[in-house]
């Protein structure tokens, strides 16, 4: 069997490959990115004909793959857990049209929000839609977990979601993998309407949902990913999620002397957890994210069962597990001494030399001077850094798209005039909408595309604006001489900021489009041209 060291989120692109996918589909965002980017660029992956798209955002990613699933074939979509909010409507109505082909939604999550705006824990989604949910606890189990996913999927005829949170999807360890599937010769559902949710199918289909969810624990009961593991001290079980059995057994060199339950696959098992509580004084749940397994054991009045965790503190309510927490959960000393030492300073990120975007919030930020601060709504990109010093030249970043439509609702309430700051990979994404809106009730607002033509955040990947960003504007309606496409550069300064005064001035709605490649992906590309010229 052969063994590769992969992160995370490489063994779940590496399972999907052999497991037999046909295509998967994802709009980058970390922790995430790289399950898609390795399919991108495996070699195998090219010789099986998978498709391997990045797509406008998660939403019509989500739909993509429902549409792969509905021609019979196995499919994958992938998004931070912030992505899935964008994927919710086809998301939980996947659940309903139930999976053709096997179909695999992961959302990685980002606990104590490395590069997030929110810890939110994508398990309660798969719970909402009353899906199977699949939680690895380590690299191998996440690239076992895609196999036994599409063979779930198919066997029950949903969508499964595989969760897994930051530091599994980045930290690598050996993955020993199996035998390569053929992909599948694809057809069409029997049911020809099992995908037309119409109230009456839908009422119909909702009910069959419904009526799998006994099914669906039997499974979560009998699978090798939920473990219940004896112990001779009754003083306290332990329920340890995903990861969190993984920061466990690291506390103890010679096993764990409490009798553990390991839960890798939801919903929870009824029988095992009963088992667990019924065998022990106390309980403690361990579980990377909100406190979803500590809630339902716990129940409205928490009475009854003595359950520690999130809840009454003996876990952190806040960030993410790691071997230190649970060490002091469980009264040990931190097993990696202390999280940092405290002559360490925190070094905050920046933008590249050579950004682009320095010199737009240059320019922006002089033609703002005699109106004052508190006038810019920015977006989710590199541009965010803005916010910091020596710039600090926005005032907002609350979710992707949302720079447009918060500029209209200051306008709506006389903060005029007011400039939204969206990149070009986030205006196709969730913006586009937003400026729609802006131009139908002809809003003051200025709103600055920076055009940097890379989805630049999570590494470069395409931008699925390419060069149509001017276009697009064109045809949502911005008028003409109110559209401006400008070089952000030191010498354009002047020309640069006049324009941008002119149009803070225009009772309507003007875009201005600053225009220049990433500074990263240039030297990628010019190392590459390098490169090639030298063989």
């Amino acid at each position: 069997m052969q063994k590769l060291l992969l992160l995370g989120d490489e063994a779940i692109a590496q399972g999907a490959i052999d497991a037999g996918m046909s295509g998967i589909y994802a709009y980058p965002g970390t922790p995430s990115t790289e399950i898609t980017e390795y399919v991108h660029s495996s070699k195998e992956a090219k010789e099986k004909g998978i498709i391997a798209s990045w797509a406008a955002n998660e939403k019509t990613a989500m739909e993509a793959a429902i549409g792969m699933s509905y021609a019979g074939k196995r499919t994958m979509v992938c998004m931070k857990h912030v992505g899935l909010n964008v994927a919710a409507d086809p998301f939980i109505n996947a659940a309903i049209t139930g999976a053709n082909g096997g179909m695999i939604v992961v959302a990685a999550d980002d606990p104590s929000m490395h590069s997030s705006q929110n810890e939110q824990d994508s398990r309660f989604y798969g719970k909402f839609a009353m899906i199977p949910i699949l939680e690895p606890s380590s690299q191998q189990e996440a690239y076992d977990m895609v196999h036994y996913g599409f063979e779930l999927s198919e066997k029950f005829k949903v969508p499964v979601m595989l969760r897994l949170t930051t530091r599994l999807a980045h930290s690598r360890a050996g993955v020993g993998r199996a035998a390569s599937k053929e992909q599948n010769s694809g057809s069409l559902p029997s049911d020809l309407r099992q995908f037309v949710l119409l109230p009456a199918i839908a009422r119909r289909r909702y009910q069959g949902l419904i009526d799998t969810q006994p099914a669906f624990r039997e499974e979560s009961a009998k699978t090798k990913y939920n473990e219940f593991i004896e112990g001779s001290d009754k003083s306290l079980g332990i329920i340890a999620c995903g990861l969190a059995y993984n920061y466990l057994m690291e506390n103890f060199q010679n096993g764990c002397p409490f009798p553990v339950l390991k839960i890798g696959q939801y919903p929870l098992p009824t029988d095992l957890v009963e088992k667990m509580v019924d065998s022990v004084d106390r309980t403690l749940v361990l579980e990377d994210g909100y406190p979803m397994v500590e809630e339902l054991l716990t129940g409205l009045l928490g009475r009854g069962l003595k359950i520690l965790g999130r809840f009454d503190g003996t876990v952190p309510y806040a960030g993410e597990l790691n071997p230190n927490v649970v060490a002091r959960a469980l009264g040990l000393e931190d097993t990696y001494g202390e999280d940092a030492p405290e002559m360490l300073v925190g070094r905050p990120p920046s933008m590249c030399p050579g950004c682009p975007h320095i010199d737009s919030y240059k320019d922006l930020l002089e033609a703002l001077e005699p109106y004052g601060n508190g006038r810019v709504f920015s977006d989710i990109g590199c541009y965010t850094l803005g916010a910091l010093p020596p710039f600090e030249a926005i005032n907002s970043c609350v979710d992707m798209g949302a720079s447009i439509t918060m500029a209209k609702g200051a306008a709506d309430a006389g903060l005029v005039p007011a400039v939204a700051v969206i990149g070009d990979s986030t205006f196709t994404h969730s913006g586009m909408t937003g400026l729609l809106d802006a131009v139908n009730a002809k809003s003051p607002i200025t709103v600055m595309i920076l055009d940097n033509s890379t989805t630049g955040m999570t590494g470069g990947q395409p931008s699925a604006a390419f060069t149509h960003v001017e276009n697009i504007c064109l045809g949502i309606g911005v008028e003409r001489e109110h559209l401006h496409i400008l070089k952000p550069l030191k010498k354009n300064h002047d020309e640069n900021t006049a324009i941008i005064k002119k149009e803070l001035e225009y009772k309507g709605v003007s875009v201005i489009i600053p225009t220049r490649e990433c500074i990263q992906t240039l030297n990628r590309r010019m190392r590459a041209k390098f490169k090639n010229k030298t063989k």
